[in-house]
């Protein structure tokens, strides 16, 4: 008597997928902190690189544990992988949640976090990059407005947009709803899935091995 080798390998599949994206992350990161000019700023919420290579550790730390539990039917390992897991999507729909009720709390926070890296736009080469990708998309000017600020409204439209950064990224958002929906949503199916099949793969692994403790204590009596 085995495991469903179909749920089993779904499950490592899955989790083979997710180990192997998470160390592209990690080298992505990697790659961007070694190859930067020196920073001044050097916390989670301000370098992207950073923040990329501690996702990516800490996702193929976990997927690691899925794929060498689900591959070698190792009841602990799948317990660990499917706890950690479970937070995990737990926080998620926490998150969304609290940033659906307080939504304007979050632009605050959010305005914040890019005046910060505005005054900071010329010690972090991540954040220089990326502010000037966004400035790039449609904008002539790409120096956030200088050289425009003694100008009237209407005349520094024609060269650069009035509207900031954040509002944006609130209107491509918004304009991109059911896109950014829809893959969240499938993020969190996806994430489910995979839970109910290490659960249920756990189920199997304890059912089989009572079962063979069972057959061998018959004899015996």
């Amino acid at each position: 008597m085995r495991t469903n080798q179909l749920m089993k390998y779904t499950l490592f599949a899955s989790c083979y997928l997710f180990w192997v994206a998470s160390g592209l992350m990690v080298a992505v990161g990697l790659y961007a902190k070694l190859s930067k000019e020196s920073s001044a700023v050097d916390t989670l919420l301000a370098e992207p690189s950073l923040l990329i290579i501690v996702v990516g550790v800490l996702t193929f730390g976990i997927t690691f544990v899925g794929c060498t539990g689900a591959l070698r039917d190792v009841p602990v390992l799948l317990k660990m992988f499917a706890g950690v897991l479970l937070v995990i999507l737990i926080l998620q729909i926490v998150a969304s949640v609290v940033a659906f009720l307080f939504s304007s709390l979050v632009m605050d926070k959010a305005a914040f976090l890019m005046g910060k890296a505005i005054i900071n736009y010329r010690d972090d080469l991540d954040l220089q990059n990326l502010i000037d990708y966004i400035q790039k998309k449609g904008i002539l000017n790409t120096m956030c407005g200088y050289g425009t600020q003694n100008l009237k409204a209407w005349k520094a439209e024609d060269l650069i947009h009035t509207e900031g950064c954040l509002e944006k990224i609130v209107t491509w958002g918004q304009r991109n709803l059911l896109l950014i929906a829809g893959l969240a949503i499938g993020l969190l199916v996806l994430e489910i899935v995979v839970l109910c099949l290490a659960v249920m793969l756990i189920y199997q692994i304890n059912f089989i091995v009572q079962k063979r403790s069972s057959t061998r204590k018959e004899p015996e009596q």
